[in-house]
């Protein structure tokens, strides 16, 4: 899974930030900004449905066969 992209903040700069959003100081960023809110809506769609759906299609094996890979991944790490 790839890493989640964003601007990285110290502990100084996060809690500025906090303080001035519970003061009023500045008002909150809207997290929409700059994007389509067609494409938007249609993604919150698609993101929705779309476990449910591939859980309805997989057989028990692939399943079982996923959740073991998880399982490893998970836990494979905590060994070493």
């Amino acid at each position: 899974m790839p890493k989640r992209s964003g601007k990285k903040q110290d502990l100084n700069e996060k809690a500025f930030f906090i303080v001035q959003q519970l003061t009023g100081a500045e008002p909150r960023p809207d997290e929409n900004a700059g994007k389509n809110p067609a494409a938007v809506a249609l993604g919150r769609l698609g993101g929705l449905k779309g476990g449910k759906i591939r859980s309805e299609r997989l057989t028990d094996e692939e399943k079982t066969a996923i959740a073991k890979k998880a399982a490893e991944a998970r836990w494979g790490r905590r060994a070493s």
